[in-house]
């Protein structure tokens, strides 16, 4: 969905706005089960059945993170599962949401087990009586955020509008890690503190924006500029095809 200047929209915007609901998860699931009833080899049933449990899980988690947004109650828009490319660079961004005084990057995370972010900022996970890391999604919701900036940034047209650009990125897009398990126990009570304010549960996600967006640096923008930034990177987004044929 996108948005034209003459609706007048903004005019009347009291609610979220979901410019795109869709996500390509349901497509995979359908793909990963037809060939799953097509597989007769035991270790391939094996690994397309992880596969699948890992993209209900997707689903389940990017599902509640939507139930929140869309019962907010604050002016946004919202959309769901852009897939950019950028020089050679990808990612699939969950959610990219667009207030009047900030885009949020929220990178959902569906995690069993009981998480640990210790004092050097890793990820550690217990389960099934067993610990191990896990690659931090912190490192992987800030990649995308230097995504956002580069295609962003790109279509500047001169250097003052691109310095201007680069010099306030930080203070007008923000990315958050969100744990959308409610079994899973999350301790990052020996992290630092800028670590523990990029993770939180999905129930916290509408405080975490509003306190964000009354904090001191929270310039807020026109309606108009709202939708011609959603529209920016609705615009660039591009779909993303796995064959999973190849795991047979």
């Amino acid at each position: 969905m996108i948005l034209e200047d003459n609706m007048g929209l903004f005019d009347r915007i009291k609610e979220p706005v979901v410019l795109k609901a869709d996500s390509s998860a349901q497509q995979q699931l359908a793909e990963l089960e037809l060939l799953l009833s097509q597989t007769t080899d035991s270790k391939i049933k094996a690994s397309i059945e992880r596969d699948i449990a890992a993209v209900n899980a997707g689903i389940y988690g990017e599902n509640a993170i939507l139930f929140e947004l869309q019962n907010s109650h604050i002016p946004m828009l919202i959309t769901h599962d852009l897939y950019l490319e950028y020089e050679g660079l990808s990612a699939q961004i969950d959610f990219l949401v667009v207030t009047r005084k900030r885009t949020f990057i929220i990178e959902c995370k569906n995690l069993y087990g009981n998480i640990i972010i210790n004092n050097l900022g890793d990820f550690i996970r217990t389960f099934g009586g067993k610990k191990e890391g896990i690659y931090s999604p912190i490192t992987q919701a800030k990649r995308h955020l230097e995504l956002i900036k580069q295609i962003r940034g790109a279509e500047k047209g001169n250097f003052i509008s691109k310095a201007l650009f680069e010099r306030y990125f930080y203070d007008n897009y923000r990315s958050v890690v969100v744990l959308a398990n409610p079994k899973t126990v999350f301790d990052a009570k020996y992290a630092k503190k800028e670590i523990r304010d990029q993770v939180i549960r999905s129930d916290r996600l509408i405080d975490y924006i509003n306190n964000s967006n009354t904090e001191y640096d929270a310039s807020p923008t026109t309606e108009n500029d709202m939708e011609q930034r959603a529209n920016f990177f609705l615009s660039k987004h591009r779909i993303c095809k796995i064959d999973y044929a190849k795991k047979i």
